[in-house]
């Protein structure tokens, strides 16, 4: 499979997935705890991501759905086993070996402000900022996949940071505000279509 074609599949397969994540988050709901929720539509993404580099996903959607119903149900499953194993486990026993949940609950938590602030850009924004910052693509070639010139391909991008850096500091995710105030400079700069 060459370069162009992985992108290609790739982004394809991030377009059913965002198409069908409400129909993901409903089968997923239906059997785990809320706060696992995320973490297993993102594992079902990146497992999704991970067989279409080995074979053809005919059906995405069907796939994705299966991959996500089996994953709440191994999260249920491991949930059980383990707090059926830490009940055996005496407390003078346990010593933290990993940073503090502290820690990675805020990391987790910033990763989702972030998805959430670029699942909130306007379409063409997110399509072009995704493809830029999420697969590496270069301006240009993502100026010809879209039939667009790079100057708005380099504007779509600048416009999904600023958003998404501001979404983040509204959402508490970042302690600095937004890079510059908006100014009439700023203004007509992100006024395109």
């Amino acid at each position: 499979m060459n370069n162009s074609n992985g992108y290609s599949a790739k982004f394809s397969l991030l377009t059913d997935f965002i198409d069908c994540r409400t129909s993901l988050r409903q089968i997923v709901a239906r059997i785990v705890k809320p706060q696992d929720i995320e973490d297993i539509l993102q594992e079902t993404f990146i497992r999704a991501c991970a067989a279409s580099e080995r074979t053809e996903i005919r059906n995405p959607r069907s796939f994705m759905l299966r991959t996500a119903r089996n994953l709440a149900l191994n999260n249920v499953t491991t949930a059980y086993e383990k707090r059926t194993r830490i009940e055996d486990i005496e407390s003078s026993d346990v010593c933290p070996k990993t940073e503090p949940l502290e820690t990675r609950l805020e990391s987790k938590e910033r990763f989702l402000g972030f998805c959430r602030a670029v699942r909130g850009l306007p379409p063409q924004c997110r399509r072009v900022f995704v493809l830029r910052k999420v697969y590496g693509f270069s301006q240009k070639e993502i100026a010809q996949r879209l039939q667009i010139s790079e100057s708005t391909v380099e504007k779509h991008v600048a416009k999904g940071l600023l958003l998404c850096r501001q979404s983040m500091f509204e959402r508490g995710h970042l302690e600095a505000g937004p890079a510059r105030k908006s100014t009439e400079y700023g203004k007509s700069q992100l006024k395109y279509g």
